[in-house]
C-alpha cells in the first residue's frame, strides 16, 4: 500500500453471476430455482465482489486516490482477483494466506427480481485488525471498512476488534466509515447480539452506511419481520413498502443514538436517507481531519441534517449487484472532495442508478463530472418512499 488519501479495507469475494434471459422477468425466485428443474441461462459474468471491490474499485474508477486492503487464499480464485486488480491499475495490498480459501459468491439476479446470494466467506473470516499497518495508514485521510457481519473475526468477540480498529484510525486523524452486510439468519452471524456489537463500535464510526434491511435485522428484529411479512403479502420488495416517518427515520435515529456521527441509510430502489448528529459533533470530525494537509471536509454545514434522496430512474435494469456499494463510493468521493451534503447524496444515488444498468458493478459508472451534469440537467427521480 502506497501513501494515499483514502483506504478501503475488509471483505472481498469472487462473484460469479449467470446472465438470465429477459423471459425470466416477473418470475419469482422460487419458480426459477426449483429442485429437479434445469434452467437455461447465458454466459456468466466473473468479477471481483465485496466491499473492497465494489466500493474500493468504484472509488478508483471515479478518480479517488485510494488504497485497497483485503485477504485471500493462495488459490486460483485469489490469483484471479489479484490479476483483475492489477489490470485495473488499483493500489491493492492482498494479504495471502496458505491456510484458507478465497471467498466466492454465486449471484442469482433474474431481471426484475431481487438478488439471491450463495456465499462462502472463506479468508474474510481470518482478517484481523493486526493485518493493518496503522503507522502507514496515518498518512491517509479516510478509512472505510466493509462487511464485518460476514467476517467472523469481527463479529465473534462482541465488536471489540472492530471498535479497536476504528478507534485507532480515528486516533490517527482519519475520518471513518462503516458498511455492513445481511447475515444469514441461520448462521453464527445471524445469532449475534448486533445492537450490543454496534454500541461497542459506532462511537468510533463517523459515517455509518448500512442498508435499511441490514439495520432492521440488527437493531429491530420484530420491525424487520413485520417488513418481511408485509412484503410477502404485497409481493413487493421490502424497500417499496417503507414509510419514511414510521420505518426509516426511527431506525436511523436508533443507530445515531449508538454514537456514530451520521447515518446514511440505503433504502434500495427508493433511495437513501441521511441523518446527522449535532453541528458541533460534525465539526469535531472536520477538526480532527484538518490537521492533515490538503483535507477538504470541514464538517461545517453537515450537522443536524435529516433528508431523503430519491433514486434516479435508470436507463435499464440488469443487476442490482453492488449498487449500494457504488452509491457509497459516490458519497465518499463527494465527501472527500469537500462537496456539500445534498450533492454528495445525489452523486451516491446517481452511481447506484448507473451501476444497475450492467451485470457487473463498475462498467456502468459515469465520470463524476458527467454524472453531475446529468443530475443538473433534470435526471428524473423515482417516488417510491411513503411519507
Amino acid at each position: 500500500m502506497s501513501d494515499c488519501r483514502m483506504i478501503v479495507a475488509g471483505y472481498i469475494s469472487l462473484d460469479i453471476t449467470p446472465a438470465f434471459p429477459e423471459s425470466y422477468r416477473g418470475r419469482t425466485m422460487g419458480d426459477i430455482v426449483r429442485p429437479g428443474k434445469l434452467r437455461s441461462v447465458g454466459p456468466a459474468e466473473v468479477s471481483p465482489g465485496g466491499c473492497v471491490s465494489n466500493t474500493g474499485l468504484a472509488l478508483h474508477q471515479l478518480g479517488a486516490d485510494v488504497a485497497l486492503i483485503t485477504k485471500v487464499g493462495d488459490d486460483e480464485f485469489g490469483r484471479l482477483l489479484q490479476d483483475t486488480y492489477r489490470r485495473k491499475g488499483a493500489d491493492a495490498e492482498f494479504i495471502v494466506s496458505k491456510d484458507v480459501d478465497t471467498s466466492y459468491t454465486i449471484v442469482i439476479a433474474p431481471p426484475g427480481s431481487d438478488r439471491c446470494f450463495l456465499v462462502d466467506t472463506g479468508a474474510n473470516n481470518h482478517f484481523y485488525p493486526e493485518d493493518l499497518n496503522y503507522e502507514k495508514a496515518a498518512k491517509a485521510q479516510y478509512f472505510h471498512f466493509g462487511y464485518p457481519a460476514l467476517m467472523k473475526s469481527f463479529f465473534s468477540d462482541g465488536g471489540r476488534r472492530l471498535a479497536r480498529m476504528m478507534r485507532q484510525m480515528q486516533e490517527r486523524g482519519l475520518v471513518t466509515s462503516l458498511d455492513t452486510a445481511q447475515p444469514d439468519p441461520g448462521s453464527e452471524a445471524g445469532r449475534v447480539d448486533w445492537e450490543s456489537l454496534l454500541a461497542e463500535a459506532l462511537p468510533y464510526v463517523d459515517f455509518f452506511v448500512p442498508s435499511i434491511e441490514e439495520l432492521g435485522f440488527m437493531l429491530d428484529r420484530s420491525r424487520y419481520e413485520q417488513w418481511q411479512k408485509r412484503a410477502d403479502e404485497t409481493g413487493e420488495d421490502i424497500c417499496m413498502t417503507l414509510s419514511l416517518k414510521e420505518d426509516v427515520h426511527p431506525l436511523a435515529q436508533k443507530a445515531l443514538d449508538l454514537g456514530c456521527g451520521a447515518v446514511l441509510l440505503k433504502c434500495g430502489a427508493a433511495g437513501m436517507y441521511f441523518l446527522s448528529s449535532s453541528e458541533a459533533h460534525m465539526e469535531q470530525i472536520g477538526d480532527r481531519l484538518n490537521k492533515k494537509e490538503g483535507a477538504a471536509f470541514t464538517g461545517r454545514g453537515w450537522g443536524d441534517l435529516a433528508f431523503f434522496q430519491e433514486s434516479f430512474r435508470p436507463d435499464r435494469i440488469l443487476s442490482g449487484t453492488g449498487a449500494g456499494d457504488t452509491a457509497i463510493a459516490g458519497f465518499l468521493y463527494g465527501l472527500s472532495s469537500g462537496m456539500e451534503p445534498e450533492l454528495c447524496l445525489k452523486i451516491a444515488a446517481g452511481c447506484g442508478s448507473m451501476c444497475i444498468t450492467t451485470y457487473d458493478t463498475l462498467s456502468g459508472l459515469l465520470p463524476v463530472d458527467k454524472l453531475i451534469e446529468r443530475i443538473r440537467s433534470g435526471w428524473e427521480t423515482q417516488h417510491f418512499i411513503r411519507p
